[in-house]
């Protein structure tokens, strides 16, 4: 008999509506369950999956050029890939770049994490599009061995991100002070040496990008774990506060974040910047609600109208959750909309420097048409300063 034409599968996604998706593993082997997104972004696979707001999630990349350029410590958000799974239409080939230091499939396998290439992504892309983000079990079997029932029910097992914290499982464990700047040609990640504001980072999954561009921006950063209280930020004397991004459900992890930026808010006059998950919880603290979305935000090509100047910024965004425009209260106003769906992507209080975005203005992947955010932040410490001279 001749060989089949096809290799036998290797790996399988299961979605929870019983539909499957077969493929060829690569990466580590094993099983996971999580829910399904999908991803846009034509660059910064390595950055994606490194981003502790992924939690909970295994990404679908629509772009089929996955692994191309390989992997390198430089591209890491976080210590380790936090993003559950990945999808990719095609098989990662050798990479072709000069910052290459590890191909993209042993660099996941040493770090737990399962992929599934030469599935049709367009399809999954359009079912998460039309019914929502799924959840799902991923299963690499070099043998192409896999119990479907049981990757069924564990995908319908599968509690969801509603209701949960898992900014907890992200933080950093323990506080601690960060000074590199954004990567710069030649000599890349330099040390910042003339920092002009102190700032308190709370952590609720921070990228790395974020902290550089707020040392970028003149800031000497002291990052704090997620459950940080108001004592805690104050202990450092801040110049201003910043509520990082991360994972899961902001309503979850509202229940210790919020009292907290709320003591901030009532008991200081400090500038408050923040993003993502910070902007989500900056919100709640302002009286407002979030709600979980159909199948999220996630790409590095999202137009975003800042309605205070008419101008439009192509943003990059991963978030399945936003803040509910309608429950604002008064004295905070929208300044920020998705050109998409016409979802919230900024709020700021009235008559004070706090304000927050939704997409990421650090652009790691993406564009940096909002990078100015980091300068507006440190202007409002430096506003401060002259207002109330020590």
């Amino acid at each position: 008999m001749s060989a089949p034409s096809h290799p036998r599968p290797t790996a399988c996604l299961a979605l929870a509506d019983g539909s499957l998706f077969y493929g060829m593993g690569f990466g580590a082997t094993g099983q996971t369950v999580a829910e399904v997104c999908f991803n846009t972004a034509m660059t910064g696979y390595q950055e994606v999956m490194t981003d502790p707001s992924y939690a909970g999630q295994i990404v679908t990349f629509t772009f089929p050029h996955i692994g191309n350029v390989g992997t390198n410590p430089a591209d890491d958000e976080s210590g380790d890939p936090v993003a559950a799974g990945m999808v990719v239409k095609w098989m990662p080939t050798e990479p072709s770049n000069w910052r290459n230091a590890q191909e993209l499939s042993p660099w996941l396998a040493a770090r737990g994490r399962i992929a599934i290439g030469g599935i049709d992504t367009r399809r999954l892309t359009r079912a998460i599009r039309h019914t929502g983000a799924p959840h799902a079990a991923l299963a690499h079997d070099p043998e192409g061995n896999f119990d479907i029932e049981a990757l069924i029910a564990a995908a319908r097992g599968f509690a969801g991100l509603e209701g949960m914290d898992l900014a907890k499982d992200v933080t950093c464990a323990q506080s601690y002070r960060w000074n590199e700047m954004r990567w710069a040609w030649p000599d890349g990640f330099a040390p910042q040496v003339d920092a002009k504001h102190k700032v308190v980072a709370v952590d609720y999954g921070a990228k790395r990008n974020i902290l550089r561009c707020l040392a970028s921006a003149g800031c000497e950063v002291t990052v704090l774990p997620a459950t940080a209280t108001y004592d805690d930020i104050m202990a450092h004397d801040p110049d201003g506060v910043f509520l990082s991004n991360g994972p899961g459900d902001p309503a979850a992890t509202g229940a210790y974040a919020v009292p907290m930026i709320r003591d901030v808010l009532n008991k200081t006059k400090l500038p408050v910047f923040g993003i993502c998950l910070g902007h989500q919880m900056l919100a709640l603290a302002l009286g407002a609600k979030t709600i979980k979305m159909s199948h999220g935000h996630h790409g590095a090509n999202h137009p975003v109208k800042d309605r205070d100047t008419g101008k439009v910024e192509i943003t990059s965004m991963n978030h399945g959750f936003a803040v509910d425009a309608q429950t604002l209260p008064d004295g905070v106003l929208e300044t920020h909309v998705s050109l998409f769906d016409g979802s919230n992507c900024g709020i700021r209080m009235a008559d004070r420097p706090v304000w927050s975005v939704q997409h990421h203005p650090e652009a790691s992947p993406g564009p940096q048409d909002s990078y100015y955010l980091f300068e507006r932040f440190a202007e409002a410490m430096a506003d401060r300063a002259v207002a109330t001279p020590a």
